[in-house]
């Protein structure tokens, strides 16, 4: 038995569970709908959280994806500091934090992401933080106005932001990570050196290729030591080790989950229970455009996700064929904007010049596109779209990819 009943049920109030129900109404959808997440803001873009929210050029409110109003509005109950327990997908029933019981007709799971917490020695010093939700960039504002060395542990999106962020803030920032060069494990080598030289003509030190071996300190945080030996005086850290997606629900709900620890999904972003969606990092689909299983964890594959999910609680058949797409800001140093993803490529091709720091790299595997990443050329993506939904072997053609004299329409 049920305390009460709604038409949709979205666990997770972060953008995908967000898009979804603003999308339910745009496409005329008048049911109830209940959207349930765990933190206590109403949904919020987390970008700006190692951006401009951590240089103190924005506000949380700023934030917000809709004003506190929009809810009432539109006829959205939202519920924070709600998470769902339980999910009976036969019964069509959800269990609350609150202890109340609520049946669903059709339910979306948009449970977002963990972050990936190192198990080393001294990682519970103060001075050490991760970074996910707002909170957690006020925290690091704030310990950073008293610190004037700061290490930053990986080489990806999170890392390089903060660091370019501190940096703008008058910190001695330096990078540590697995990797030979930052972003190289998404884009490679080249692509890779030119971050790590935009990054450099700031001040920004990369120790690459040299893992976390442990943190050091009496009660707070003073050293970072690699595995190589090396030893890094630190005023605080910020690690940037990735995330794990929330899961927990699902798996407990016993809806299958797919090889990369997320929720399986069909074409149609179904999961093992009919009626019952998933959006945003834990959505691991199968997918038409890249012909394989994938996951993304990006913030605009989470909104798309979301708005798809509510076209197909609404009779929608056709598979989800969006083309990802991902950008980040390194401050106001660099954008880089990319499609894709590649799971793997064996030639690169540049159009433009990466020295004149105005360039796209495509990356092709056995003859298609399978990724493009841009810097100051993002009329060049949508023609990359083009050519990665089509999946065609490119042959000769490939190599106009490159040529500056050849439109890529004609492509």
């Amino acid at each position: 038995m049920s305390d009460r009943s709604v038409d949709v049920l979205i666990v997770g109030a972060g953008l995908a569970g967000a898009s979804c129900a603003e999308a339910l109404r745009e496409l005329g959808f008048d049911g109830s709908v209940l959207l349930a997440g765990r933190e206590p803001l109403p949904p919020y873009e987390r970008p700006p959280c190692s951006k401009e929210l951590m240089r103190g050029e924005s506000t949380p409110d700023d934030a917000l994806l809709h004003p506190a109003e929009w809810y009432g509005e539109h006829d959205v109950e939202l519920l924070t500091r709600t998470s769902v327990m339980k999910l009976d997908t036969d019964a069509r029933t959800a269990t609350l934090s609150t202890k109340d019981t609520v049946g669903f007709d059709r339910a979306l799971l948009a449970t977002g992401a963990n972050v990936r917490r190192l198990r080393v020695d001294g990682g519970d010093l103060d001075g050490i933080h991760y970074l996910r939700a707002l909170g957690n960039s006020a925290s690091i504002r704030a310990d950073a106005e008293q610190a004037a060395r700061v290490v930053l542990i990986g080489g990806s999106y999170i890392a390089c932001e903060v660091a370019a962020s501190l940096t703008a803030l008058g910190k001695q920032c330096t990078l540590v990570m697995i990797e030979d060069a930052p972003l190289s494990g998404h884009f490679g080598d080249a692509a890779g050196r030119f971050f790590a030289g935009a990054l450099g003509a700031h001040g920004i030190d990369c120790v690459t290729a040299d893992p976390l071996a442990r943190f050091e300190g009496d009660g707070r945080v003073q050293r970072v030591v690699c595995e190589s030996g090396r030893v890094l005086d630190a005023d605080m850290v910020v690690l940037g080790t990735g995330a794990i997606p929330d899961v927990m629900l699902a798996r407990s709900s016993g809806l299958e989950l797919g090889e990369t620890g997320g929720v399986r999904c069909s074409q149609t972003l179904e999961t093992s229970a009919p009626g019952v969606w998933c959006a945003g990092d834990p959505c691991e689909y199968d997918s038409v455009v890249h012909g394989r299983r994938l996951r993304i964890e990006h913030f605009e594959v989470a909104a798309a996700q979301g708005r798809y999910a509510a076209s197909a609680m609404l009779g929608e058949t056709a598979p989800y064929d969006e083309v990802p797409y991902f950008w980040s800001d390194l401050a106001d140093w660099c954008t880089l904007e990319s499609v894709g993803p590649a799971e793997r490529w064996d030639r690169e091709v540049v159009r433009g010049s990466l020295d004149d720091g105005e360039f796209t790299i495509f990356y092709l595997d056995a003859g298609r596109l399978a990724a493009a990443l841009t810097v100051g050329r993002s009329d060049d993506l949508e023609h990359a779209k083009r050519l990665i939904a089509g999946r065609e072997d490119l042959g000769e053609r490939a190599d106009a990819l490159g040529d500056a004299g050849t439109e890529l329409a004609a492509i």
